[in-house]
């Protein structure tokens, strides 16, 4: 029997990582947008991952069916929010989101 390299929980916390990383990135960040949206699709993409672990562990498509899913939800997402951010870009002449 063939072991497996890397085990269900190791893939849990890199998926939780990720999801951390997102997180921490828009607690920390209270200037840029671009920084914030880049921090919202880490977040979508460590879901993703986790529906595609659990999906594989399980022996599912559901999971890979909802991460499907999601990778258009945060595709929708980013075209919605770099309009904006061009927007905001347009009427104040920058991205920042507080000013000094």
């Amino acid at each position: 029997m063939i072991e497996k390299l890397v085990s269900f929980q190791e893939y849990i916390e890199i998926v939780m990582t990720v999801g951390l990383i997102g997180i921490l990135g828009i607690l920390s960040n209270k200037k840029n947008l671009l920084i914030s949206l880049i921090s919202i699709e880490l977040m979508f993409y460590g879901l993703n991952l986790a529906f595609l672990i659990i999906s594989l562990y399980l022996d599912d498509i559901k999971g890979e069916i909802a991460s499907i899913f999601i990778l258009t939800l945060a595709g929708a997402d980013s075209a919605l929010a770099l309009a904006l951010i061009t927007v905001f870009f347009k009427s104040r002449g920058t991205i920042e989101i507080l000013e000094s």
